[in-house]
């Protein structure tokens, strides 16, 4: 049999091939005979195999925790009901409820605290360890210089999380808002973004159609001075309006960031 032939001179380029410096979408990758050329393909199959190993990579906590406490900020450790990936990754419902032993910690610290926190941040796996572990602390410093004067809680490292979980951990501490940074579900060209959830007065019971979300956090994606500005702004407005979700509109974007926003009044 001859062999096949991937040799430059072989493939026929797409026409479309000068759109492609737009995006990191899959388009014009030219033919060789009726498949893909060997380098895109390769491509594709690294990209699947980096998604995979997002979802299944355990998230590296005690570093994590390191890191936090290194900028300064005081961190808790808690876990879904999900004991371990399998169970996290077919059981959805227990990703979004703490166990037992995380719940009594946080009862026992919101017991000892002097009040109530106007935010609490939880940086949770979700679906990319790779997402929280490599955005959120540049994210939350930056958060922190644009929060001078509010009640910040400590930062909770949360494992096999779901989004819903932000609700239980911020109504345990008497959390104004509670801001989840999770790892996003990975793409073929992103397989580590991280999302932002903001949710005013988190209770047990909550809908996603009361959050706000913002997603692609990352350098390649959305960068971390706009997410802060972004995620500043809802805070700003969430507390001001006393509500999250379908009623409350990111228009930041109408906004340049030297024009300055109104600051959020500590509880």
């Amino acid at each position: 049999m001859a062999d096949f032939d991937d040799s430059p001179s072989s493939v026929s380029t797409n026409p479309w091939d000068a759109l492609r410096r737009f995006t990191n979408a899959r388009i014009a990758l030219g033919r060789a005979g009726s498949s893909l050329p060997t380098a895109p393909l390769l491509a594709f199959n690294l990209s699947h195999a980096q998604a995979r190993d997002a979802v299944h990579q355990p998230l590296d906590v005690a570093t994590l925790h390191a890191s936090l406490r290194a900028s300064g900020f005081d961190t808790l450790d808690v876990e879904s009901a999900a004991p371990d990936r399998d169970h996290y990754l077919r059981r959805p419902d227990l990703g979004r409820k703490l166990n037992d032993e995380s719940t009594a910690r946080l009862r026992d610290y919101a017991a000892s605290a002097p009040a109530a926190f106007d935010v609490v941040f939880v940086v949770a796996d979700g679906l990319s360890a790779y997402a929280a572990a490599g955005h959120a602390v540049p994210l939350l410093e930056r958060m922190r210089t644009k929060l001078a004067g509010v009640s910040i809680g400590p930062i909770v490292v949360a494992q096999q999380a779901r989004v819903a979980l932000g609700d239980g951990i911020g109504e345990l501490l008497r959390a104004r808002i509670v801001v989840m940074l999770i790892g996003e579900r990975p793409g073929l060209s992103s397989p580590d973004s991280l999302g932002i959830y903001l949710t005013y007065e988190p209770r047990l019971g909550k809908s996603d159609a009361e959050r706000n979300c913002i997603s692609n956090v990352r350098p390649e994606g959305l960068p971390y001075d706009s997410a802060a500005f972004k995620l500043h702004y809802l805070l700003t407005e969430a507390t001001r309006l006393k509500l999250t979700g379908v009623k409350l509109k990111d228009d930041s974007n109408a906004l340049l960031p030297s024009a300055g926003l109104g600051s959020i009044e500590a509880s």
